[in-house]
């Protein structure tokens, strides 16, 4: 039975010298293994749909717990403008990574959605750092390891906030802070936005330079300490923004 499933292709390996295995992250079931017959012919009408990034309607023969066949794809977004950049393709395959992996340890429909948008958000041009953060702090929910971001992590004050502590896991008010440095206002007000935010709606983005990298610190050390994650595409993109 044919079934048709809205997703993007999140990973792909070779099969054999005609076909391949593609992962696709999907809104109905997840990440579903397909199996692509012939896609790397040059006349296969699959050979430019199977490609990492591509985020369509894919007609398959499913098999739950088993290797899907897949029949055609009608793509929903090309994600163009990603792909004539090195620096956005290289966001974009950390971001596909990412939620391939959090959708393994816990699924949930806002992984695919919250994806799709940011993708989305990328192409048309908005900061890639910025989108990224805010992606990643939403999947850090999904991981249950959320940071506190409504009060101080200590000691429960809403008062007198000064900082964020990736060790401690999440806001410091003047009284519990030690050694930890003061971050600027703008960082603690819109790192606490940046999880609320609804990425389909977000029309503008202007955020300081110094406000993103504290952001981006804190965000990639909270990663290293709480998640377990450690991902090629993100060593990648860290070494080519370091560039």
């Amino acid at each position: 039975m044919i079934e048709e499933v809205t997703g993007i292709v999140v990973s792909e390996q070779n099969y054999n010298d005609k076909s391949k295995i593609i992962n696709i992250l999907s809104k109905e079931y997840g990440i579903i293994g397909i199996m692509a017959k012939g896609c790397k012919s040059l006349k296969s009408p699959l050979r430019s749909v199977t490609n990492k990034l591509t985020y369509g309607k894919f007609q398959i023969y499913y098999k739950k717990d088993k290797l899907s066949i897949l029949k055609e794809v009608s793509v929903l977004n090309s994600f163009n403008n990603i792909k004539k950049n090195i620096e956005l393709i290289s966001y974009a395959s950390y971001l596909t990574d990412l939620a391939y992996q959090v959708t393994k340890q816990a699924s949930n429909d806002n992984v695919f959605d919250n994806l799709i948008n940011s993708l989305i958000k990328l192409n048309d041009g908005f900061n890639a750092n910025v989108i990224t953060n805010i992606l990643e702090l939403k999947y850090l929910d999904n991981l249950g390891v959320l940071p506190v971001l409504d009060c101080c992590v200590e000691c429960g004050s809403t008062n007198d906030i000064v900082t964020l502590s990736s060790d401690l896991g999440g806001y410091l008010c003047s009284k519990c802070r030690s050694n930890e440095p003061i971050k600027t206002t703008k960082a603690i007000k819109l790192i606490r936005m940046y999880y609320y935010v609804d990425i389909a709606k977000i029309d503008n983005i202007n955020v300081d330079e110094i406000v993103i990298r504290e952001i981006n610190e804190f965000i990639d050390n909270y990663y290293e300490r709480y998640t377990g994650l450690y991902l090629k595409s993100k060593s990648f993109l860290k070494n080519l923004k370091n560039l």
